[in-house]
């Protein structure tokens, strides 16, 4: 069996602890100019980061504002994958964050007054694109969480590959994690936790491909009920599912459509996830696990990519 020897590093960024592992024999620079490619990330395109080019596009709500062509292609993916689910993933859906309390504490769960008031701010239709411009309603709020680690991840990968690098890993945060591999070094484990006991369920190998994960991680608590983060614009409330694994060639495809698939039923995961991969001639493999703790897999999931069962 060969040994591999790697340097990792971490740093916090995204709201999460983002961890490159590379080969031992490159210099320590390569990671200093690696994470310099994440930073500058941030700084552009973070909705929170003040002068962002989602934080101006937010600022000027009502009025179009110059942005880059990168940002002209976020908001495009985003769009299509808003299309795809009619609505259920959209990215300016922060009223209602907002409104569940995940910025301030709440005392009692949002009326469906409260709910219905907020709703009409919160549709993807709204966002205009204008050669290099964009804008979106008075009242409106993008928020990037559901794709900007994603974004990042994706372009350190290109970066990786321009510097010759064709071994290595990237982990943001869990929830989304590139592989890069080569001849030599085939593949990657992931062990899979369940998301509410943290015990692990099984291990997955991949290669060259991106793991994305959605799960109700973070919450509010309100008259003793824990509520999740991943809402559903359609409704106004957070989803009943656990959790959702996606493979996929690139991040940002994986982590916003985890997101825009996790209110699904399984049957329906199942079939959009298809239908899917048909419309953009790739190909997706995932699961599912719902309020009942049923595990649903794409049909390829089991065989391609499970090296070792656990708990399933």
């Amino acid at each position: 069996m060969t040994t591999y020897f790697y340097k990792v590093q971490t740093k916090y960024i995204f709201h999460c602890h983002l961890r490159i592992k590379i080969p031992e024999w490159y210099d320590n620079s390569i990671l200093s100019h690696l994470y310099d490619t994440v930073e500058e990330i941030d700084i552009r395109y973070n909705s929170y980061y003040p002068g962002s080019y989602f934080n101006k596009i937010n600022r000027n709500a009502g009025n179009f504002t110059e942005v880059d062509s990168q940002t002209i292609d976020i908001v495009k993916m985003a769009d299509r994958i808003s299309e795809f689910t009619e609505g259920v993933y959209d990215i300016t859906i922060m009223p209602l964050i907002r409104l569940w309390g995940f910025y301030n504490e709440r005392k009692s769960i949002p009326s469906k007054k409260e709910i219905d008031d907020a709703r009409p701010y919160i549709n993807y239709q709204d966002i205009k694109i204008q050669d290099n411009k964009v804008k979106i309603s008075t009242g409106q709020e993008i928020i990037t969480g559901s794709f900007l680690k994603a974004f990042a991840v994706d372009k350190l990968k290109e970066k990786m590959l321009d510097l010759g690098i064709t071994d290595a890993i990237i982990n943001a945060g869990g929830s989304t994690i590139m592989a890069i591999n080569n001849d030599k070094h085939q593949s990657w484990k992931i062990n899979i936790n369940h998301p509410d006991n943290k015990e692990n369920l099984f291990q997955i190998n991949i290669s060259n491909r991106c793991f994305s994960t959605s799960e109700q991680s973070s919450y509010v608590e309100i008259d003793n009920k824990k509520f999740g983060h991943i809402l559903n614009p359609a409704t106004g409330y957070p989803s009943a599912n656990k959790q959702i694994g996606l493979i996929t060639d690139n991040c940002m495809t994986g982590d916003m459509l985890s997101t825009a698939l996790f209110n699904e039923e399984g049957k329906s995961f199942l079939e959009k996830i298809k239908r899917y991969s048909q419309l953009y001639d790739t190909h997706i493999d995932g699961f599912l696990i719902d309020a009942d703790d049923k595990i649903f897999f794409t049909p390829d999931f089991k065989s391609k990519y499970i090296s070792k069962k656990i708990s399933v």
